[in-house]
């Protein structure tokens, strides 16, 4: 690709990331809300190599409760906000993970009981 084609390329791209629209975009709630709720799901997935027995299985199974729900309201608002949508898609994905390791250590792995003497 030659210099000028280049150049006209970065411009055009540069022009088509850089506008008006993507500032005003950013700027608002319907951006911000979901980047900083998407702290939820990666603590999740952090928590992923932790122990087991530290997971809560009535939070676990809250929090799959709420982003359930709020995947609907996510695309039923005008406009829909795919972003938010995204971040509880990922945090369903990390809290069912959770959950089934939850189930796991508590009800599905045979631990015998402490033998008491």
């Amino acid at each position: 690709m030659s210099q000028p084609a280049q150049r006209a390329a970065t411009q055009k791209l540069t022009e088509k990331i850089f506008n008006k629209s993507n500032f005003k975009y950013i700027f608002t709630t319907h951006f911000w809300g979901p980047v900083s709720n998407f702290g939820i799901p990666l603590a999740a997935i952090y928590d992923l190599k932790k122990d087991p027995e530290l997971i809560s299985g009535p939070m676990t199974l809250a929090l799959v409760l709420y982003s359930g729900v709020f995947m609907k309201y996510a695309l039923a608002v005008t406009p829909q906000n795919y972003l938010l949508f995204g971040c509880h898609v990922v945090n369903e994905a990390a809290q069912l993970g959770q959950g089934f390791r939850w189930l796991n250590a508590h009800y599905l792995t045979g631990k015998e009981e402490p033998k008491k003497n």
